[in-house]
């Protein structure tokens, strides 16, 4: 089993809290244990999780945020 990793992603697009609402519903959808941090004003989103980056990434983006693994 894989094991949970702390991800940082950048995402540009959260405007309220029902924006990071939906990010987290978007990173527990695929993987519903996972512990999310949303920092609003600076659209900064931390996830202890067993899914990979890229893959939240994109499910992000697909939700209508503009959402990168930060570095």
């Amino acid at each position: 089993m894989t094991e949970a990793k702390i991800i940082v992603f950048s995402v540009k697009g959260m405007t309220c809290g029902g924006c990071a609402e939906a990010v987290k519903r978007v990173i527990r959808k695929a993987d519903p244990n996972a512990d999310v941090a949303v920092e609003l004003a600076a659209g900064r989103v931390e996830a202890k999780t067993k899914a990979e980056g890229g893959t939240l990434a994109a499910a992000i983006t697909k939700a209508g945020y503009e959402a990168a693994v930060a570095a």
